[in-house]
């Protein structure tokens, strides 16, 4: 009896099916996997509007907006600020920075300057560099106010759309900085303003903290982050070495919010723009005014402009239009006139010439000078500051008199520079009492 065979082979068929099963059960999953909708684990929220993102072309002078916050959770707003790339384009460092002007003047730009790094950076040195580098960046820049203390608290008059929030959100008030960080603050203060830069912040005029967003961050180029900070500056020409061209106004404000901080700011404080010397809103001005009204230079010497002044521009804007004509020149003499028959063809002006000129505007940046200035004859100013010094009329010619005929003298006159004895001297051989003349004579 021949046995069962209990390992009969796997038909064909079967082995294929098993096959393709297997093959499919590998198959399908890797493809569901591939293909499967990609589904986002991050739920941050984009700005509830859209981020401005133009650069200003070099005619137009850039605005200089309020901080405004896009309304973003601290989460959110990193993922935004983490989204927006740094800019590849060369970071050059600033122009070494040196302050001038009357002793108590330097003092309320040092105490300015220093109350913005600790405000704004905290007891921090390199924060509080960063910050007097940007502040700094901006007195050059043609957009902002020409002194320390005018950048720093622009806009602090409101409660809201300031330049630097702690200059309008009540943190003067509300607490001081220890004496020694105020200290270390002035003395960074002063570095700063006495030639030391801190370059890794480059031309920025612009920061914020990385867990918010303000509106114009996209239309910046974003060049650092140092700690928890972001430094941004304009983009195109704006951003470049060139654009900082203006020159310091040596006139610093008084701001009464700083005196607890220093006796250089106690006492009455004077408005902003009296301070200055030139108007807050110049900036507003300078990109009102046309291409077409712009003046050219005299014929022979680019850096002088003697001008008709234009009846459709104001009083106010005269600087305006004096900086725009100047431009990008480190010197710079504007003189305008309103009287067509007193403007001088060339330089120098004659004397009735230069008590008929309207306006002037004197740029020199190797001192660190610029100065504009107003005959206020024609067009009254609220400061004396702004005002021309006016020539004094000539005192009268005095009336001639005749004067007495002394009588001739028999005595022979005296030799100059010989001592001589007086008549009471060569009788009694005492000295007589001393006269003016020979008071500080000795005797023989």
């Amino acid at each position: 009896m021949t046995p069962s065979n209990s390992s009969a082979p796997t038909p064909a068929w079967l082995r294929l099916v098993l096959g393709i099963l297997a093959l499919a059960a590998l198959v399908i999953p890797t493809l569901l996997v591939v293909n499967a909708p990609k589904v986002s684990h991050r739920h941050h929220r984009v700005p509830p509007v859209a981020l401005p993102n133009r650069v200003v072309p070099k005619e137009e002078l850039p605005p200089v907006e309020p901080i405004a916050i896009a309304d973003l959770t601290p989460d959110d707003a990193r993922a935004f600020n983490e989204s927006i790339p740094f800019s590849t384009d060369p970071n050059p460092a600033a122009r070494p920075f040196h302050l001038v002007g009357a002793a108590d003047s330097q003092e309320r730009a040092v105490d300015c300057l220093a109350a913005a790094e600790v405000y704004e950076a905290g007891d921090d040195a390199q924060g509080e560099r960063a910050v007097a580098q940007v502040i700094l960046n901006r007195v050059r820049h043609p957009a902002f106010p020409k002194t320390v203390c005018g950048v720093v608290f622009q806009g602090s008059e409101r409660s809201t759309g300031c330049q630097f929030t702690f200059s309008c959100d009540g943190a003067l008030l509300r607490w001081s900085p220890t004496p020694a960080a105020w200290a270390r603050a002035r003395e960074i203060a002063t570095m700063a303003l006495h030639g030391a830069v801190f370059r890794p912040v480059g031309h920025a005029t612009h920061y914020h903290t990385d867990w918010v967003v303000p509106y114009w961050s996209a239309s910046l180029d974003k060049i650092v982050a140092l700690h928890t900070h972001l430094f941004f500056r304009w983009a195109g020409w704006w951003g470049t070495p060139p654009a900082f061209n203006r020159a310091y106004l040596a006139n610093e404000p008084n701001i009464a919010l700083l005196g607890k901080l220093s006796p250089a700011h106690q006492g009455e404080a004077p408005p902003l723009e009296e301070a200055s010397n030139l108007p807050v809103d110049l900036a507003t001005r300078m990109a009102a005014i046309p291409a077409s009204a712009v003046p050219a230079p005299v014929a022979g010497d680019p850096n002088v402009f003697l001008i008709l002044l234009p009846k459709s521009v104001a009083a106010e804007s005269f600087p305006a239009l004096a900086m725009k004509a100047c431009g990008e020149r480190p010197y710079c003499k504007f003189m305008a006139w309103s009287d067509p028959a007193k403007r001088p063809p060339r330089l120098p002006p004659t004397g009735e010439q230069a008590m008929a000129m309207s306006f002037s505007y004197l740029r020199d940046d190797s001192v660190k000078y610029a100065k504009a200035l107003w005959n206020c004859e024609q067009f009254p100013r609220p400061a004396i500051t702004q005002c021309m010094r006016r020539a004094l009329p000539p005192l009268p010619s005095p009336t001639p008199t005749v004067a007495a005929i002394p009588a001739p003298s028999t005595e022979p006159a005296p030799l100059d520079g010989v001592r001589r004895r007086t008549p009471a001297q060569n009788k009694a051989g005492a000295a007589a009492p001393a006269t003016p003349a020979s008071s500080s004579a000795s005797s023989d």
